[in-house]
């Protein structure tokens, strides 16, 4: 990248920063998406309809001046990365006084309440309720101090805004517990709907007294979400595993459920209605957010129509109070999806909206400003992001991907891109990727699909992209695998790597070589048959390693020696080639290079770091980047061939940096790619 160009950036990074980023982040890399992920909850301000609040399923609030159509980052709360935002209030009294409800990812119950008084700025967790499971909050209509929680272990209230809690529920309950939704009459706020993870409970006098709702509703059903009418208290309708219910007698009987809805227009087949909600202006239109796409009504639940496709999961739904037609929906992979017909269709509204777990990057050395990025977790919303400035913005290029996973990425020596997924490897041929083994009439196919223009579009589901060819078209061929393996292969591929005319590819059925820039592949029969996770190649020098084995050749792949590995007791978690051949690798405990071809390891003084998840050879400026798992938010830099350490607080957890001309760009865990502000010299980095 030239200067010219380079100081063209530094302008863009430097006029984003009050775009993208709180004050309080001011020192941090800035974030550039891809936009979308998993976002899980909407919450209004009360005197501004166009302040909007979301919840992602990564720890972060976002914040919304304008309706929903760009968005910023808040906090993260309790700065962990492992909280999903279930729900969150703001205080009618107060807009200022924010709620959140998290609970932890993963088998362990953990979570809690979070507390904000500066508008979401800031953020404390309550007392009482820290390391509780918190899966609903919800607000007394009647009286906006009396706040009800529910969690794991029961139903708890605050009379008080939230500054306290108390259980409610019966404690030590073998059945009032696992609370997934809760609801409160609208005229009293001692009647209490909670729905369990087996049927629905109410209580009428504030939880001294508890009731099993469950007529009609089938045995064992988890109820996500319950709803009360605003004006006929009576009528409550609820959702649940076995289908969508509606009661007239407040909870006393229950009609709907699998057979009925299947006549109302919604299939009984695999479906959870994650939140139902109702048009606050027209309340017989009820909006069903499901795991199968978005249900509307209009007649108050007699029938039902789908408004998007069965790929959509919706986890909450907002509907404009001063415009009914401007409705949201909050959803996973898709990010924040936006309707302007009453939730007719839908387009995607993320920017600024982050939640990426990026995991393959791969820069184009024939466009200096072209990048490539991989994703994993988002099926067919994922796979390949490019951008066209540096890092700056990004668009899918995800067609032919099949929602894979994408574990690596790399450029072929004609300048072709190549995907590593969990099913195989991909070339990317006129903007659509071709999986390696496909047949002649695939490639064919692949080679003369048109590429739609324009931004990404969400019509009943169904997604469309502009495209962007790379940098060198390929001719439609047939491609081969393993020696005839073919479309059989379907392993996971971890690394790419290039050795003169010579492409590899690390592999979990064993280390793949090509001379045909990837339309060709055969196994290295040379080396031992393993799990290799890491390839790297430094002109002839190749070397892979898998866990706990590493294999090197200085003749560019002809012949294979094993190396040794500085401990058997640990993983290794990265490997590198620097720019004399020298081997790199990491483990739990740090970071070793060897200067005599494996034989022997030392570590670097200075570079103080655990778990370390990336080593990457920089080699315009002669130095190696280091990242590292962990509660850690420095990259370190290791200069070549003086082996100074220098370091950049980057403000986030990082899988990898990579330079992109005079400045840096990072991995980020879970909120996509950050970009560095301006580049510092070493020895100004040194000072810090």
């Amino acid at each position: 990248m030239n200067c010219r160009l380079s100081r063209t950036y530094t302008f863009w990074i430097a006029l984003a920063v009050g775009l993208v980023c709180p004050a309080a982040r001011a020192v941090s890399w800035f974030p550039f998406g891809p936009d979308g992920g998993s976002a899980r909850a909407f919450a209004a301000d009360p005197l501004d309809h166009a302040h909007l609040y979301l919840g992602a399923a990564n720890g972060w609030v976002y914040e919304s001046r304008d309706g929903g159509k760009s968005w910023k980052r808040l906090a993260r709360m309790d700065n962990r990365d492992d909280l999903v935002i279930k729900k969150i209030l703001v205080d009618a009294a107060d807009p200022k006084h924010l709620l959140t409800a998290a609970y932890a990812l993963g088998d362990h119950p953990d979570g809690g309440l979070f507390i904000s008084n500066d508008g979401g700025a800031t953020w404390a967790s309550q007392p009482e309720m820290r390391g509780q499971s918190v899966r609903a909050l919800t607000v007394a209509p009647s009286d906006a101090k009396v706040l009800v929680a529910g969690t794991l272990e029961g139903v708890f209230r605050s009379m008080d805004s939230g500054a306290h809690w108390a259980r409610i529920s019966p404690a030590g309950s073998m059945e009032i517990h696992e609370i997934e939704s809760l609801a409160v009459d609208p005229a009293d706020p001692d009647t209490i709907y909670a729905g369990t993870w087996h049927l629905a409970w109410k209580t009428t006098d504030g939880g001294a007294n508890w009731t099993s709702i469950k007529q009609g509703i089938i045995e064992d059903s988890d109820v996500f979400s319950i709803l009360v009418d605003p004006q006929q208290p009576l009528v409550v309708y609820l959702s649940a595993c076995s289908g969508i219910y509606k009661s007239v007698d407040g909870g006393a009987k229950f009609t709907g459920g699998v057979g009925v809805n299947t006549a109302q227009g919604i299939p009984t087949t695999a479906r959870r209605t994650r939140v139902l909600m109702q048009d606050p202006n027209h309340l017989d239109t009820v909006f069903a957010g499901t795991t199968e796409g978005l249900y509307r009504t209009y007649d108050a639940g007699k029938y039902w129509m789908q408004t998007t496709g069965a790929d959509v999961v919706v986890n909450d739904v907002y509907v404009d109070p001063a415009n009914s037609q401007h409705v949201l929906l909050a959803t996973d992979r898709q990010g924040v999806l936006a309707s302007d017909d009453g939730g007719d269709s839908f387009l995607p509204s993320n920017q600024g909206f982050s939640a990426r777990q990026v995991t393959a990057y791969s820069a184009d050395a024939q466009h200096a400003a072209t990048l490539y990025v991989g994703v994993v977790n988002d099926k067919e919303s994922g796979g390949v992001f490019v951008s066209h400035t540096g890092g700056l913005s990004w668009s899918q290029l995800s067609g032919g991907l099949d929602g894979h996973d994408v574990f690596s990425l790399g450029q072929a020596p004609d300048g072709s891109i190549l995907a590593g997924t969990e099913h195989g490897i991909y070339l990317l041929t006129d903007a659509v990727w071709q999986r390696v083994g496909d047949d002649t009439k695939i490639a064919v196919a692949a080679k003369t699909a048109p590429a739609a223009a324009g931004k990404t579009a969400v019509v009943a589901g169904k997604t469309s992209a502009g495209k962007r060819p790379a940098g060198k078209r390929q001719a439609a061929a047939r491609v081969a695998i393993a020696a005839g393996a073919g479309k059989g292969f379907e392993a996971s591929v971890y690394g790419f790597a290039v050795s003169g005319e010579t492409l590899f590819a690390a592999t979990s059925q064993g280390l793949l070589r090509s001379v045909t820039s990837g339309t060709a592949w055969a196994q290295v029969a040379s080396i031992p048959m393993d799990e290799w996770r890491f390839v790297a190649a430094y002109k002839a020098v190749v070397a892979v390693a898998s866990l706990n084995a590493i294999e090197m050749s200085w003749d560019g792949g002809k012949t294979w020696r094993a190396a040794a590995v500085p401990s058997r007791e640990r993983q290794l978690s990265a490997l590198a080639l620097d720019g004399e051949g020298e081997l790199w690798v990491a483990d739990r405990d740090g970071v070793y290079y060897s200067a005599n071809r494996g034989a022997s390891w030392q570590t670097v003084k200075g570079l103080f770091l655990r778990d370390g998840n990336s080593i990457f050879y920089d080699e315009a400026a002669n130095r190696m980047l280091v990242t590292s798992n962990g509660p850690a938010t420095d990259a370190f830099a290791v200069e070549l061939p003086s082996m100074r350490v220098s370091w950049w607080d980057t403000g986030w957890n990082l899988r990898f940096v990579r330079p992109v001309g005079d400045y840096l760009v990072g991995a980020t865990l879970f909120d996509g790619i950050v970009v560095q502000p301006r580049m510092v010299d070493s020895a100004e980095l040194a000072k810090h």
